[in-house]
């Protein structure tokens, strides 16, 4: 079974564009968990250009089903997780002039870095996840560092068009996951999923969670949020399905 977690980043920056209350993303996640979500996820920026302090304390309270806090590893922000206590973290790399996350974290150059992370936040119960190229190296390093999770980043897949180079992605995506299952990890999949390229990625079946934020805010406009969500949740569960019987 692959679930669905779901980013509210960009109901926040929606709201931040007119400095208003509207839309409010804790109301996006509690309409994401009622839809069908298995989870929410928020990225805490350092430079805080859309989920804010208070959102996150907000979300924290009104979540009831798994809160995924998406954040770089400075010191800053790792006290404000070890406060907030979500429960999970996905470690992502953060570069300030960027539109979004634009690639994989290089946990293998920082092994002692993030092992020490990983155990702050084990110590107070927090799970571990690190948001990877799908590459074998770097799968290696989170399993040194004591990670609980890999996220492997699906941008590359998501970004191609011709359909002998999707083929050879995805087959590099599938080895990676069922490569980071048997090290004993659990795999999570992001970046540039829609409802068209989430299809086949449904059929790795040693992803546990697929992340997904801009194209379900996208659909959300013209459909409305319930929909959007319980659209990706059925797209997920029958092509999960289908897969399963070949």
């Amino acid at each position: 079974m692959i679930t669905l977690n779901v980013n509210v980043d960009h109901f926040a920056t929606v709201r931040n564009a007119r400095g208003g209350a509207e839309p409010d993303p804790v109301a996006a996640a509690m309409i994401a968990e009622m839809a069908g979500a298995s989870g929410i996820v928020c990225h805490l920026r350092e430079d805080r250009r859309h989920i804010k302090d208070l959102d996150l304390d907000r979300i924290r309270k009104s979540v009831q089903t798994k809160l995924d806090l998406e954040m770089g590893a400075n010191e800053e922000i790792i006290e404000i997780a070890l406060r907030t206590i979500p429960e999970l973290v996905t470690i992502v790399p953060e570069k300030r002039q960027e539109l979004t996350t634009e690639g994989g974290l290089n946990v293998a150059e920082s092994i002692p870095r993030f092992t020490k992370l990983c155990s702050k936040m084990h110590d107070k119960g927090i799970e571990v996840s690190f948001f990877v190229e799908p590459n074998e190296e770097q799968i290696d390093a989170c399993v040194v560092a004591g990670a609980d999770m890999v996220e492997l980043h699906t941008g590359t897949y998501a970004n191609l068009r011709r359909h002998d180079e999707i083929d050879a992605e995805f087959a590099h995506l599938k080895r990676s996951a069922e490569y980071a299952r048997s090290a004993g990890l659990k795999v999570a999949a992001g970046h540039g999923l829609n409802y068209e390229n989430t299809k086949r990625i449904c059929s790795i079946h040693a992803i546990n969670e697929l992340s997904i934020g801009h194209s379900l805010v996208a659909r959300a406009m013209f459909f409305g949020l319930e929909t959007a969500v319980r659209d990706m949740v059925n797209l997920i569960n029958t092509h999960y399905a289908l897969s399963a019987k070949k």
